[in-house]
């Protein structure tokens, strides 16, 4: 299955997003460290399993196995369905499910998202859009496969997840092609009916909205603004850092980093980390953009799409102007399972710029792009 790799592989290797991914990585091991100590060696396991998992993906042959998408993809449907008969249930919400015999849980809700991914790209592949873009039959047939999972995830409950996958979805059919009627007949019906919309939140996802309208912010994010604001233009001292030593700011390893960095290294190491976060999106994009290939088109995109909304949502969350949900920084906040997802999401895209002149490797003959023909 893995066959030897031509060298010319690696001058199609994306060195440019490996650079901007591995300061996140390296900062952010050093901050978690700096807020629990213990949890230094966990993340350092983490990075290493993601490392191995990045090494895995980009030599698995996607292309010659891209039948298998669909039925990965239907695989991970059917382990959220699960959830909803034999999951188990922490603080009020069904997510995981428990493997038996060697006491371990798996949220599907998680391992879904590359499968999602690779899903959409699969679909634009093989059908891709006309000049004007998606007419209706096409859209609602990849809205399906978009509103599926999102449905399922919503249900468990963790909306933030599900809003995810459906922005990402969305986002990418807005960049891929979609008659614009269409657009313009949602944006209407979403005005309609979002009291009906609002009504179905559950309680909880209420209050989190309640909090963010009302004058005075949450506990949290009051802590978090003040975590900010100590920091300055240039930053405290470990020592100095009072809101996170002294434990102040809550989950100050996970949902709230953004205030320690802050914190920490004041506004100049906040618009470096959002300046490299909008390098990731921009480099991205432009992949995208210059590629004639669907998969590595809807593969760039998301990830753009993903690390746009998880910065944006985790950041407006921090200073206020977003309700408090659990939507880490990518790369950067502690998570196991965000980190090597991500991770994946990366290698996928990697294998599919770096062996997309498969046919030319392992043969002596010049490596030309086709579309030079």
């Amino acid at each position: 299955m893995f066959k030897k790799i031509d060298r010319r592989i690696i001058a199609h290797f994306d060195y440019i997003l490996i650079a901007l991914i591995v300061p996140l990585v390296l900062v952010s091991g050093m901050l978690i460290g700096e807020i629990v100590p213990a949890l230094a060696k966990k993340h350092t396991v983490y990075v290493l399993v993601g490392i191995m998992v990045f090494i895995f993906f980009f030599l698995f042959p996607i292309r010659r196995f891209s039948w298998l998408i669909p039925i990965i993809y239907w695989l991970n449907i059917g382990l959220l369905i699960a959830v909803e008969f034999v999951g188990l249930s922490r603080l009020g919400a069904k997510r995981w499910l428990e493997l038996p015999f060697i006491n371990f849980t798996l949220q599907p809700s998680e391992l879904i998202k590359t499968a999602f991914i690779l899903m959409l790209a699969y679909l634009i592949n093989k059908n891709p859009p006309p000049h004007d873009g998606y007419r209706l039959k096409d859209f609602l047939k990849l809205s399906f496969f978009i509103l599926l999972p999102f449905l399922l995830i919503a249900k468990e409950p963790d909306l933030g997840t599900a809003m995810v996958l459906m922005l990402l979805g969305f986002g990418v059919l807005f960049v891929i092609g979609v008659y614009w009627k269409i657009w313009a007949t949602i944006a209407v019906g979403l005005l309609l009916t979002a009291p009906l919309l609002y009504g179905q939140l559950h309680e909880y996802q209420k209050k989190r909205i309640h909090d963010f309208l009302s004058e005075k912010p949450s506990y949290h994010v009051q802590q978090s603004i003040i975590a900010i604001g100590s920091g300055g233009f240039s930053g405290n001292s470990v020592e100095g850092s009072t809101q996170t030593q002294m434990k102040f700011l809550p989950i100050a390893s996970s949902d709230f980093i953004f205030a320690y960095v802050i914190e920490r290294f004041g506004f100049v190491g906040g618009f470096l980390l959002v300046t490299i976060y909008a390098s990731i999106i921009l480099h991205m994009f432009s992949t995208s953009w210059f590629s004639t290939d669907y998969y590595i088109k809807v593969v760039s995109l998301s990830i753009a799409f993903l690390f746009f909304i998880y910065m944006s949502v985790n950041i407006a969350m921090t200073i206020g102007l977003a309700p408090v949900v659990g939507v880490p920084l990518p790369m950067f906040s502690y998570g196991g399972s965000s980190f090597v997802n991500f991770m994946i999401i990366l290698a996928v895209l990697q294998n599919l710029v770096a062996f997309r002149f498969t046919f030319y490797y392992n043969s002596d003959r010049r490596l030309i792009d086709p579309l030079e023909k």
